[in-house]
Parts: structure tokens; C-alpha cells; sequence
């Protein structure tokens, strides 16, 4: 007689319960505090993440503990549901951000972007890397390799963060300007660099960092090279054949699925899922028959929900109190100085290499000196794999939120200094009319 297998358990009602009311609380106190920061002149990301740290042990874990561990409680299956719905927000984060990368404008501006990009990422990477091989052995992750650790610090130092970026020179009336231009073109370089090496870091972390991970190495040109050839050549009639209805369920399917496939594949390779959905979306935006008016609900939903759910659930693991320590503050210090000097440094001498002027290089570190989302993703990333500990983590956290606190007050301060030309204001008419 054929064995049956006995279906699994149904989800408990009370852990229901709790999962339903710690993402909504999360995901209300996120909103509201992402609209504060918002009102006055902030990024939305840093009052996202306020949201965690009012809710997590920052804060309401040491003034009510018994709430505190109600609504998160330490059951790892518990703890595993809410991550679940915050990755799944933060791959569709990504994938969007990858739709949304304008290769051509990194082609016309390619030679000056990859100067700008190039030394922003070296630069920070070398100091990063330098810090965590003299990091106090407490920052480390349990059982984590001080070399694994190293390059962790280096990638979380040198990335930047497209979305910011774009919001912050949006936010302030500059994405018209040469200068805002360039930033971005410089931003997708970096960006797809920063995802690259993240994957290529977490498996080097996976595999012992004395191994390099060939096999996974090899799945990620396998990945690349499939995305560029199948994937760009069926993502274009699926994504038009998709588009021809009255309503985006379609397209916004076809989309997620493309995100999440490319995702799964990454996985799998022992890759990054993130690197993967980043992939996908460069392949939904280089659909040439795409017409992606049709993500506008997707991107609602990302923005409004699942984005602001996401910062507020990485801020849980953040304890603040760890900054009594004086090791761990004066590492805080330290890693903020080295994000910020070597990323503006960097993308300074990118631009003045590139013959541009000083304010306009100036400019341009101040836009990529903001790291905030991509960051945040590093050091979600680095915590589950077991490079980073809490200490740390809270840290590289720290780092995201201060250097995109920094570049509004000088890029103000830029861009009073830099002549403006008629392309710009070709430009700024162009961007008016398709609001």
C-alpha cells in the first residue's frame, strides 16, 4: 500500500495573529514616520527605520519588554514569517530599481560615469577592506572568517544607493542639471558593480574565504549571459503581448515573475537572490516593446507598502545600546568617516580625472556618497549569513542613514556654483510634462 505523506500543519492562529499585528504596527508607524522625514527634507528611508528602532529593542524592548517580546517573539518560525513577506519586498525593491536604470544615458555619459563610478568604488573598497582586517574582534560575526569580514566592510563602504540618489535629486528640482544627469549614469555603474560584488562576496563568504567560489562564479555568467540573450529576447513580446489588455495585471504579473525567476536562479547558484532580481529588472527595462506604464501599481504597492515594511523590519536588529561600548562607538565613527571620505574622495577625483570642475565633482560625491537602500541590503545580507553581528550590523546601518543625511545640505551648496546650460532646461520642461 503507497505511503501518503501528512500535510503540514496549518499556521497557528496566534502566531497569525502576531504576524498580522507586528507588520501592521511596523508598516503605520514606518509610513508616518517616513512622511515626517519626508516634510522636512529628509529621505522617507530614514524615518522608515526609526519606525524599527522605536519598536525593536532599541527602544521598546528595554522600556516595555514584556510587549516588546510579544509582538516579537523568539521563536525562530515566528521570527522567519515576517522575514519572509520583507524579503519578498525588498526582491521587487530591487527588481524595480533594475527596470528603472537608463543604460543609454550611461552610454552617452559612459567615459565620465565610469571614472566617477570607478574611483568611487575603489577607493572606499580599499578603506573599507583595510578597516575590517583591524576591526575588534567583536564586531565579527559568530564563527565568521576575519577575511570574510574585511570584504563584507568593504562592499558595505563603497556601494551607493540608485533610488536615493534619484529621490534626493528629484526631491530638490536637480535631476535636470548636468551634473544630476551624470550622478545617475555614475549611479547604475555603481550599482550594478555594488550587486556584483555583494554576490560575489556572500559566496566567497559561503564557500570559506580561502576558496573561491569558481562553481558559483561560473552561474553567475551562465545568469548574465541567459538574462542577456533568452531573457531580453522573450521578455519583450511576453512583456507587449502582456500590455495589449485594458488593465496591468498582466504586464505586473509577467514582471514579478521575471523578478522572481531570475531571483531563484541566483539563489540556486549560490548567489544572492537580490543580484538576481536586479538582473531581471535590467531585462523587463530592455524590453524594447515594453510599455511599462503598466508597473505604476507595482511600483504603489513597493513604494507604499512593502519598501517601508522592509526598512522598518531591518531596523528591528539594530540595538542602539550596543553604542555604550567604546569600542563599538569609535568603530561607528570610524566606519562613517571612511564611508564618507572615501566615497566623496573617490568620486571627486573620478570627476576632476574626468576634467570636470570642482563643484561639479564636488557634486557629484555628495549624490553618490548617499547610500540608504543598497546599504541596508548589504547589512541585511552580511546578518544572515553570519558575517556580521548585531554590533556590526547596527553599524554598516548607521552608516546608510548618515551619508544620505549628508548629501542635501551639500549638494545646495554645489549647485549654487554651477553654471546652468540650455540642455538643462530642455531637460527640466521634458521631465515637467511627464509628471
Amino acid at each position: 500500500m503507497p505511503s501518503t505523506s501528512i500535510p503540514a500543519a496549518p499556521l497557528g492562529g496566534h502566531s497569525l495573529l502576531v504576524l498580522i499585528v507586528t507588520a501592521g504596527a511596523l508598516l503605520l508607524l514606518a509610513v508616518l514616520l517616513g512622511r515626517l522625514a519626508a516634510r522636512f527634507g529628509l529621505p522617507a528611508v530614514c524615518g522608515e527605520l526609526c519606525a524599527g528602532l522605536i519598536l525593536g529593542p532599541s527602544l521598546l524592548g528595554h522600556t516595555i519588554p514584556r510587549l516588546y517580546h510579544w509582538l516579537f517573539p523568539p521563536q525562530a518560525e515566528q521570527v522567519h514569517l515576517l522575514d519572509g513577506v520583507a524579503q519578498f519586498g525588498v526582491l521587487l525593491l530591487v527588481g524595480l530599481t533594475g527596470v528603472d536604470i537608463d543604460l543609454p544615458l550611461v552610454r552617452r555619459r559612459g567615459r565620465v560615469a565610469l571614472w566617477v563610478a570607478g574611483f568611487g568604488l575603489a577607493l572606499p573598497l580599499a578603506m573599507g577592506i583595510a578597516a575590517g582586517r583591524l576591526a575588534p574582534a567583536s564586531l565579527l560575526g559568530h564563527g565568521a572568517d576575519r577575511t570574510d569580514f574585511a570584504l563584507f566592510a568593504g562592499v558595505a563602504m563603497c556601494v551607493s544607493a540608485l533610488p536615493v540618489i534619484a529621490k534626493t535629486l528629484d526631491d530638490m528640482g536637480l535631476l535636470h542639471r548636468d551634473f544630476g544627469q551624470l550622478t545617475i549614469a555614475a549611479g547604475v555603474a555603481d550599482d550594478v558593480a555594488g550587486w556584483l560584488l555583494l554576490s560575489v562576496v556572500s559566496a566567497m563568504a559561503a564557500a570559506g574565504a580561502h576558496h573561491f567560489p569558481w562553481q558559483s562564479m561560473v552561474w553567475l555568467a551562465v545568469l548574465v549571459l541567459g538574462a542577456v540573450t533568452v531573457g531580453r529576447a522573450l521578455a519583450a513580446p511576453l512583456i507587449g503581448r502582456a500590455g495589449r489588455g485594458s488593465a496591468p495585471g498582466p504586464v505586473v504579473v509577467t514582471a514579478v515573475a521575471m523578478f522572481l525567476g531570475c531571483a531563484a536562479a541566483s539563489q540556486a547558484a549560490g548567489l544572492e537572490a537580490s543580484f538576481g532580481a536586479f538582473v531581471g529588472g535590467l531585462v523587463v527595462g530592455t524590453a524594447a516593446e515594453a510599455d511599462l506604464r503598466w508597473l505604476a501599481p507595482l511600483r504603489t504597492v513597493v513604494a507604499a507598502v512593502l519598501a517601508p515594511l522592509f526598512f522598518a523590519t531591518a531596523a528591528l536588529r539594530m540595538d542602539l545600546g550596543v553604542l555604550r561600548h567604546p569600542a563599538i562607538l569609535a568603530a561607528a565613527v570610524v566606519a562613517i568617516g571612511i564611508a564618507a571620505l572615501g566615497k566623496f574622495a573617490g568620486a571627486f577625483l573620478g570627476g576632476v580625472t574626468a576634467k570636470l570642475d570642482r563643484w561639479e565633482s564636488l557634486a557629484l560625491g555628495a549624490g553618490m556618497n548617499a547610500r540608504g537602500v543598497i546599504q541596508i541590503i548589504v547589512a541585511t545580507v552580511g546578518l544572515r549569513i553570519g558575517v556580521l553581528n548585531t554590533g556590526s550590523y547596527t553599524i554598516v546601518v548607521l552608516v546608510a542613514v548618515t551619508t544620505s543625511l549628508m548629501a542635501p545640505p551639500i549638494l545646495r551648496l554645489a549647485e549654487a556654483r554651477i553654471g546652468g546650460t540650455p540642455a538643462e532646461e530642455e531637460r527640466r520642461v521634458r521631465l515637467a510634462a511627464m509628471r
